[in-house]
């Protein structure tokens, strides 16, 4: 699964990366709004990850849907049949995907948490809290190979998909390497906190997406069906954020997306320190 991170639609200009290898810019020649596309080469058949922005006092004057269509037309030349765009959750932002035959996919609710302050603590307490019968592994980058099909085999029971993208249904060994790959070539570095059983099975694990930015990214969060309740879920998630804080000193804030529907989640990371400040839904538009 694909971490898709916030993108704009005109009036809605959010600092988020896409996870590409690949980008198109086009903007119009007064210089007055632009658009940008991003693909993953590693997934030739994958969406397109796009921006764009239209200046406030040039809105409403056909610039953002020619920027649209010129979208489309880049996607279609580079062999793409699907944009994923986010975009905050406002009236606006919906008569303009609805003009644009945007389809809505789902909203998701902004969370992040400061790393620097009162809340660090809270985090180590947290991550210091062990579940008995289970032990933490953590890695960055690859996974131990010892671990490799119990991991994959966790991956498959995520059960929400995150900002729209769908789940890999059985992922293998490989699809892990392959994500592991596409971090790469993006310019992350995947931090990941295992719980491991006596029998040496993952059975919960969390995940982070670090760069060369104050700021780093949550990835999925989960514990298998049958390990719930015992407090693996808050373990696990604080022992990797606390690990990550105490190995990048420039880490400032950690920023979660979640399903608006996804309570399991919302309450794991309001327990955590998180705050929801804005929520975004994700679209998506045909070629």
């Amino acid at each position: 699964m694909r971490r898709c991170h916030p993108r704009c639609w005109p009036g809605c200009c959010n600092a988020g990366t896409a996870p590409t290898g690949s980008s198109s810019r086009r903007s119009t020649a007064t210089g007055l709004a632009c658009t940008k596309l991003g693909l993953d080469l590693g997934v030739p058949d994958g969406p397109g990850h796009g921006s764009l922005w239209v200046f406030p006092g040039f809105r409403r004057r056909g610039a953002g849907t020619a920027l649209v269509s010129a979208a489309r037309t880049e996607l279609r030349a580079r062999g793409r049949d699907l944009l994923m765009v986010d975009a905050p959750h406002t009236p606006a932002a919906e008569r303009f995907a609805a003009a644009c035959g945007a389809e809505a996919l789902g909203t998701n609710l902004r969370n992040r948490l400061l790393l620097k302050g009162p809340g660090r603590a809270g985090l180590d307490a947290a991550a210091g809290r062990a579940v008995p019968g289970h032990r933490l592994v953590h890695w960055s980058g690859r996974c131990p190979d010892e671990l490799v099909d119990s991991y994959a085999r966790a991956w498959g029971a995520l059960e929400t998909a995150a900002n729209g993208q769908a789940a890999v249904r059985r992922p293998t060994a490989a699809d892990v390497r392959a994500r592991e790959a596409e971090a790469e070539r993006a310019g992350h570095r995947p931090y990941v906190t295992a719980a491991v059983d006596t029998a040496g099975e993952v059975v919960g694990y969390a995940t982070l997406f670090v760069r060369d930015s104050p700021m780093a990214d949550a990835g999925e969060a989960l514990v298998v069906a049958g390990r719930r309740r015992r407090g693996l879920g808050s373990w696990t998630k604080a022992a990797l954020l606390s690990r990550a804080a105490a190995e990048n000193p420039h880490l400032a804030l950690v920023q979660a997306w979640n399903d608006v529907r996804d309570e399991a989640s919302l309450a794991l990371n309001r327990r955590l320190g998180f705050v929801g400040d804005s929520s975004w839904t994700t679209y998506a538009v045909k070629a």
